[in-house]
């Protein structure tokens, strides 16, 4: 009986602590198909989270003619993508390097790389912005190619200054370490090159891994708002969350707000569901060996 009761209290508890979690995504999700003075007007009441009164999809048309969605949707998939995918391939070969190969100072390397995350992004976002405007960029004119100078307003400037990621480095770096080195010398001895390792028996045996840092990339990607907004002017190369200042423009519509939020939030669950299992095998298993 007092198992029962202990089980019965701990899903209480769950249950409890995930509506918590889960109401405001409800009631954004909820007011995005209201007119703004009902939903002002439930606010006082449970009606505020259920689909109740006139409902409607006006707030969705209106938002695409208000600002261009669409863009910003495909911006947003763009960048995040290409910066998951980079992000992947750069941070797991040197966290590769970092565990899996003997050479002098990678201990000093790692805790240079660690002590990054202790500085805040906007520290040296100015000092960033004048970086890549001395850069040199390749443009397409007609049927030459022409170099300049400056990376401001392109695709490259929102992806490229954030592929190397300190934190996605240490994390492969400890799930790696979690994987037996006889494998490695195993390998060796068949011939196979530290590439071949990478490839073939590393990366195929951290796939919760790969799943863990993709989420963690995807999401400041997709949620960046400063950089975009420091260093993109033109309105086809903005992504989703500079476009919520849109609706701050003239007359506010709060039915307008919470269905374009409903719209950027969709993909982030999409892709937590999707990846959720491999998300919490990967924090077991990297923390097995510290």
């Amino acid at each position: 009986m007092t198992s029962f009761l202990k089980h019965l209290g701990g899903h209480t508890g769950r249950i409890v602590l995930a509506l918590v979690f889960a109401l405001p995504l409800v009631f954004m999700f909820v007011s995005s198909f209201k007119p703004d003075d009902q939903i002002f007007g439930d606010l006082d009441s449970l009606r505020a989270f259920l689909p109740v009164g006139a409902l409607s999809l006006d707030n969705y048309t209106a938002v695409f003619e208000r600002v261009p969605a669409a863009r910003f949707l495909l911006n947003s998939v763009l960048i995040s993508s290409i910066t998951v995918v980079l992000g992947i391939v750069v941070n797991s070969m040197a966290a590769f390097a970092l565990s899996r190969m003997r050479w002098p100072g990678r201990k000093l390397v790692l805790t240079a790389i660690i002590a990054t995350l202790i500085v805040p992004f906007e520290t040296f976002a100015l000092p960033l912005v004048w970086w890549v405007n001395q850069l040199p960029l390749l443009n397409v004119n007609g049927f030459h190619l022409e170099w300049s100078t400056g990376w401001m307003d392109t695709y490259q400037v929102q992806i490229l200054p954030f592929v190397a990621n300190a934190f996605s480095v240490f994390f492969f770096h400890q799930y790696f370490q979690s994987i037996p080195k006889e494998l490695d010398e195993a390998a060796i001895v068949d011939g196979a090159g530290w590439f071949t390792i990478y490839r073939r028996i590393v990366m195929p045996l951290s796939g919760p891994a790969v799943a863990t840092v993709a989420i963690l990339t995807f999401l400041p990607a997709w949620n960046s708002y400063l950089w975009p907004l420091m260093v993109v002017q033109s309105e086809e190369l903005r992504p989703v969350m500079v476009g919520i200042s849109y609706f701050f423009q003239l007359n506010v519509g709060w039915g307008q707000i919470m269905a374009y939020s409903s719209m950027i939030t969709v993909p982030i669950l999409a892709l937590f569901v999707a990846f959720q299992r491999s998300f919490v095998n990967s924090i077991a298993s990297s923390g097995v060996k510290g």
